[in-house]
Parts: structure tokens; C-alpha cells; sequence
């Protein structure tokens, strides 16, 4: 079979193929037996249904389309074979079936154009001595002060208050009433706007701006107006940017009676026997927290950097594969969330979470292609004990390892350890200049998980 390619944009290769006589000979007359066997046709039976009968009941290009359906997949799937194409994905015919349809003779040669995706051939005109600034995410001993006061809160007791008005910090138990005031109109009372013992901590946000600071400076069993005005973008239409007054009656106040900062709290919060103990955890926790930030950052802008030097074409084929992967993540996160998607997974909105994946999906891929380049440039891979080393680290950690697909596993493991080691392999070779945190310009931060954001996971 003659097949001639041709490189097209997209990294896709056109083939015209053309089929010899006999094939398309062959393929038509397998078809016409297969539907001479299997038609119901008035008046004969089955198998028995004379050839132009057949013809004239089903239709000349029914049965023509029938026949050039096997005829193309089999044409292409062998074309592919025989050239040693490494083929993504299905084929695409580079003219109409129904133009196929007009053409096709059987008996007389066939000529098939069409198109396949194959693997893109990704080029860098540089990867070594990149040159690059990130931003490095200092430890501060600060962090150990917080969290042991965030531990004392957590552990605090309230104490009733008598002998003093409230003050910020305190926790005030009210009755209140609330009024919208309109010019003109005399206030009046909206809905959710009262309640009876309720419970607020004298803390700026903890309410309507306003609300609680008015708490503050008030004598148990009280009562006091507090205008405030509802913000702009507040969740109620009808409430958002008017102004209002809360009639306030402080019915008890408590303070929070903290522990102290010793052994003992260690022990309540932690597996640590003493606080000088859990100290120096803390203090191993967060800066092994900002070192891992701050190399998140710099090899955020090594791969930055690097795909700026890349030259790829990415076939379409590869790209709605990591367009289903990052919806399919998406849609999990919700469910997980404990969201029942099937109330709200319309077509149309998957169609649109795809196109807006669309950009991720190809920085991904442009990363991905970047490193593979450099990896096989630099022949770096990855040792199999190493692999089956980390996957046996993580499987510990799983409650149930039967749930574990061991093969997709290891392609993970394989392919986070060869990332890893292609990164380093950047950062060796290249020129790291690492500049205090927030100094760089929004387009030259690394996108990447923030050192905020490293720190609440």
C-alpha cells in the first residue's frame, strides 16, 4: 500500500494512502455478503436476498459507506503500522466522507487523505546556565510565639466578669433589636435583625462593622443605640449600604482565663512531655517550611524560565487529554466537598470548565515537554529502587492499601521522582539569585503555592 506523509501544523502527520483495486474490491463485496446475510427484506429470506435487490432496497451508497467505514479504519490502522507512525489518538479525515463516498469504486484504487497526532518534538534553543531571581521565604521565630498564644486561646476558659465594663477580647452575651434608619421614615425593625442571648466575641470583624466595638465601654445589664451601617457588598440586597441602629442590652460578660505556657500545655496540644520540646519542633516545623517554599520558588522560576526557551507544537489529542484530567480533578474536589454534582454538571457547564481549563492545561503540558527535554538531552533518569523505595514510603501511609492502584502508582512515583531529579539538575546548572519575599514584580513572582499557603497546609 503507497502511502506518502506530510508534517503538518500541531504537530500532526497527513497521510495519503492509496488503496489497491483488490482492497477496496475485496471490502466492498465482504460488505455486500454480510448485509445479503443479515437484511429483512419483503418477500425473501434471510440469505436468500438476490444482490441487485439489495441494491435497490438498501441504497448504492448506503451500502457504499457501509463499506468504506471498515475500508478507512482498516487502511489507516495499517498505513500507520507499516510507516512506524506513533500515533495519538484517532484519525482525522482531511476531506469529507461524503466526498469519499463520490469517489469511491470498488474495484479501482482509493485515495484516503488523512491526518494523525504524534508525540510533539519539543526543542530548546537553551536550558543550561539560566539565569533567574526568586523570592526567598525567610524563617521568623515569630511564628512559635503565634502558635503557642493560638494554643493558649484554644484552651481558654471563660471567666465571668463583674466588676469592670467590657473591653476587647471579652466574650458579651446580648439581647438586641435592629432598626434600618431611612430619611424621613421613622427606624424600623428588619428581619433577623433581633435576638436574645446571643453570643459574640469583642472582636473586630466578629460582626457588622461597628457592632461590637459599640460593646466595648458598656456596664453589665446596659442598654445603648449603636448606629452602624451595613457594608456595601453585604450577602442581603435589602440590607447592603443602609444605614442602621442596634438597640444593645449587655446581659453578662465573660474574659478568657488563659493557661499557662508550660509543660502541661505542651502536653494538652501535643506528644511532646515539655514545652522546651515542643518549641523546637516548631521551630524545625516552620523552617523546614520556609525552606520548601523558598525552593518551590526558585524552581517555579527555573521552569518559567525554561519554558520560554521552548519551541513545541501541541496536537490536539494531548491537549483534551489534560483538559479531561484537570476537569475530572476538579469535579472529584467537589464531590469530595460533599457537593452532588449530578444536580449541577450540566453540558454546558462542562463544556465551559473545558474551555477554561484550556490554558492551564497547556502551560502543563509546555512544563512537562520542557523537562522531557531536558531530561533526554541530559540522560537523567530515574533508579528503580529509588522508585519502589518511595512507594512503599507512601503506601504506609494509606489505610487501606487493596484501594491502591499499584500501576498508576508507580507511573506517579516515576514520574515526581524524575521531575525532582530534572529540577535539581536545573538548579546546579543555573544562576539562582534569591531576593527578600515580596519584592518581586507581580509578573516576575513564581506561580506557585505561596509560602502562605504552604504554611496552612
Amino acid at each position: 500500500m503507497k502511502v506518502t506523509q506530510e508534517k503538518l501544523p500541531d504537530s500532526q502527520v497527513g497521510l495519503e494512502i492509496e488503496v489497491p483495486a483488490d482492497i477496496s474490491k475485496q471490502t466492498y463485496e465482504q460488505t455486500l455478503r454480510k448485509y445479503m446475510k443479515t437484511a429483512n427484506i419483503p418477500g425473501f429470506r434471510k440469505g436468500k436476498v438476490p444482490r441487485q435487490i439489495l441494491v435497490q432496497q438498501l441504497g448504492a451508497n448506503r451500502l457504499k459507506a457501509a463499506a468504506l467505514e471498515e475500508l478507512v479504519q482498516t487502511a489507516i490502522d495499517k498505513a500507520i503500522s507499516q510507516e512506524k507512525i506513533e500515533a495519538l489518538g484517532n484519525y482525522q479525515l482531511r476531506s469529507g466522507f461524503e466526498s469519499l463516498i463520490e469517489q469511491f469504486e470498488p474495484g479501482k484504487v482509493l485515495t484516503i487523505s488523512a491526518s494523525v497526532d504524534v508525540p510533539p518534538q519539543a526543542e530548546l534553543d537553551k536550558y543550561q546556565g539560566l539565569s533567574v531571581k526568586a523570592e526567598e521565604i525567610a524563617y521568623s521565630a515569630d511564628r512559635i510565639t503565634e502558635t503557642l498564644e493560638s494554643y493558649q486561646q484554644n484552651l481558654a476558659s471563660l471567666v465571668p466578669v463583674e466588676d469592670r465594663t467590657a473591653q476587647e477580647g471579652d466574650v458579651a452575651v446580648v439581647d438586641f433589636v435592629g432598626k434600618i434608619v431611612e430619611d424621613g421614615k421613622e427606624p424600623e425593625e428588619f428581619e433577623g435583625g433581633s435576638a436574645s442571648e446571643f453570643q459574640v466575641e469583642i472582636k473586630e470583624g466578629r460582626f457588622i462593622p461597628g457592632f461590637v466595638e459599640g460593646i466595648v465601654g458598656m456596664e453589665l445589664g446596659q442598654t445603648k443605640d449603636v448606629e452602624v451601617s451595613f457594608p456595601d457588598e453585604y450577602p442581603q440586597a435589602d440590607l447592603a449600604g443602609k444605614p442602621a441602629v442596634f438597640s444593645i442590652t449587655l446581659n453578662d460578660l465573660k474574659e478568657r482565663e488563659l493557661p499557662d505556657l508550660d509543660d502541661d500545655l505542651a502536653q494538652e496540644v501535643s506528644e511532646f512531655e515539655t514545652l522546651a520540646e515542643l518549641k523546637q519542633s516548631l521551630e524545625e516545623r516552620f523552617k523546614k517550611e520556609a525552606e520548601d517554599a523558598t525552593k518551590a520558588n526558585t524552581e517555579t522560576a527555573l521552569l518559567d524560565e525554561l519554558v520560554t526557551h521552548l519551541q513545541v507544537e501541541i496536537p490536539r489529542t494531548l491537549l483534551q487529554r489534560e483538559v479531561d484530567h484537570i476537569v475530572t480533578q476538579t469535579v472529584m474536589q467537589l464531590s469530595n466537598q460533599g457537593i452532588d454534582i449530578n444536580k449541577f454538571l450540566t453540558k454546558e457547564l462542562v463544556e465551559n470548565m473545558r474551555e477554561n481549563a484550556k490554558p492551564e492545561a497547556t502551560e502543563r503540558l509546555r512544563r512537562t515537554l520542557a523537562l522531557g527535554e531536558v531530561a533526554k538531552q541530559e540522560s537523567i533518569s530515574v533508579d528503580e529502587d529509588a522508585v519502589t523505595t518511595r512507594m512503599k514510603e507512601m503506601m504506609s501511609e494509606v489505610d487501606d492499601p487493596t484501594k491502591i492502584d499499584q500501576d498508576r502508582l508507580k507511573q506517579v512515583v516515576n514520574e515526581d521522582l524524575l521531575k525532582e531529579k530534572i529540577l535539581t539538575w536545573l538548579s546546579e546548572n543555573a544562576s539562582v539569585e534569591l531576593v527578600p519575599e515580596g519584592t518581586l514584580a507581580p509578573n516576575e513572582e513564581a506561580d506557585t503555592e505561596t509560602a502562605a499557603t504552604l504554611e496552612e497546609e
